[in-house]
């Protein structure tokens, strides 16, 4: 390209001076933005992620039982998401998948809240599984069991294909980060619930394995490539061997939420050889790539992030911050040097208070502002084509 816009230059000279000066201007953009590309790393950038982005909240009568039944619980509940190609589209770069282990099928198939809903003489809300997807072997997609059950997409299979048709459509894309969160433990409440299967070292397997079953080996960026030849995961993110965007761009990256269950994950994969989720872990630890920080202070992110560490933190929660406008926490977290901003309301999606989580120019994404790295450019990180 480059070098047909050079070979042309004085043919287009003498017959369009304009000509000339928009094509140079672009030639001279594009190789500033290839230049800051090959400088520019992955963790040296922020972006907005959303949290339990799969949510796609309650159903007309699901909303009056619990307004009713647990009127606090339900308040911090009640949000939703549109479709993660939706959210994509407005700019998020990270997402977050809440996953319960089902390998045999049919354990959530039938949540107690429908029964709970009957027996208050409530209409039925529209089916929350109509093709029977819950009946199926595989890590199923929702909040909480029996309670909180309606997803975007199911099971996570489907949220896997759906982000790799967007990545596919969008091949020039800043990488897609994907938070999974694994969910198990009863409820304590006062009607029979599921009590869904403890994750164990085989049941991770499976997960690596579905992933796996989604994408390709050159569509993921893994604990394997940053390590390289070093000893330990740590020892390469110390050493800032997080790839550049200009290997970065189009891939996705895996990033588990839950810290205690790095010590099973980790079992026979030692600095997550292997692997594909890096896990939340603590700070010099062999497999310490990714820390999360949801509610630190940003001089403790800060620290964390001049180290080169990945971090991700939450600038709102259970929509108290959302319902009161209150942007403290959120303007704290946008000043650090939290790569990962995760909100229940992006700018495309602004609570009722007018609160909302964006970059500035709602931009999807910009050099981070404390790493500062050279060569960054805001607009030159724009692209997704």
């Amino acid at each position: 390209m480059f070098t047909f816009a050079f070979t042309m230059l004085p043919a287009l000279a003498r017959k369009a001076p304009v000509a000339l000066i928009a094509i140079a201007s672009f030639a001279v953009s594009a190789k500033t933005f290839a230049q800051d590309d090959s400088q520019v790393r992955l963790n040296q950038i922020q972006i907005i992620g959303t949290h339990n982005s799969y949510h796609a909240g309650f159903a007309p009568s699901a909303t009056r039982l619990w307004q009713q039944k647990n009127p606090k619980m339900f308040a911090g509940l009640e949000y939703r998401h549109p479709s993660l190609t939706s959210q994509l589209d407005g700019g998020v770069r990270q997402i977050e998948i809440d996953i319960f282990a089902d390998p045999k099928g049919g354990l959530f198939a039938h949540p107690y809240g429908e029964k709970l809903i009957a027996d208050a003489g409530l209409p039925a809300d529209p089916p929350f599984d109509p093709d029977h997807k819950m009946d199926k072997p595989g890590f199923k997609v929702m909040h909480v069991q029996d309670v909180d059950y309606r997803s975007n997409c199911e099971p996570f299979t489907a949220c896997l294909d759906e982000v790799r048709s967007w990545s596919k459509a969008h091949p020039n894309h800043l990488p897609i980060f994907i938070l999974v969160e694994t969910k198990q433990g009863a409820l304590h409440v006062q009607f029979p619930s599921v009590t869904p299967i403890d994750f164990t070292t085989a049941l991770f397997d499976d997960l690596d394995n579905e992933i796996r079953s989604v994408f390709q080996p050159a569509e993921i960026i893994t604990p394997d490539d940053v390590r390289g030849s070093y000893g330990t995961l740590n020892e390469a993110v110390r050493a800032d061997k997080w790839p550049t965007l200009a290997h970065a761009r189009g891939k996705i990256v895996f990033l588990m939420d839950q810290k205690k269950m790095g010590p099973i994950y980790l079992q026979g994969h030692p600095s997550l050889k292997g692997r594909i989720l890096f896990t939340n872990a603590a700070p010099g630890t062999p497999d310490a790539a990714f820390i999360e920080q949801n509610d630190a202070p940003a001089d403790a992110i800060n620290a964390l992030a001049k180290q080169g560490y990945l971090i991700r933190a939450r600038s709102d929660s259970d929509t108290k911050q959302a319902r009161a406008n209150d942007t403290s926490r959120r303007d704290a977290v946008l000043k650090s040097g939290a790569q990962i901003i995760s909100t229940d309301y992006p700018a495309a999606e602004t609570a009722a208070s007018g609160y909302k989580v964006e970059l500035p120019g709602n931009a999807v994404a910009r050099c981070n502002p404390i790493l500062n790295p050279a060569g960054c450019t805001d607009a030159g990180l724009a692209s997704d084509k």
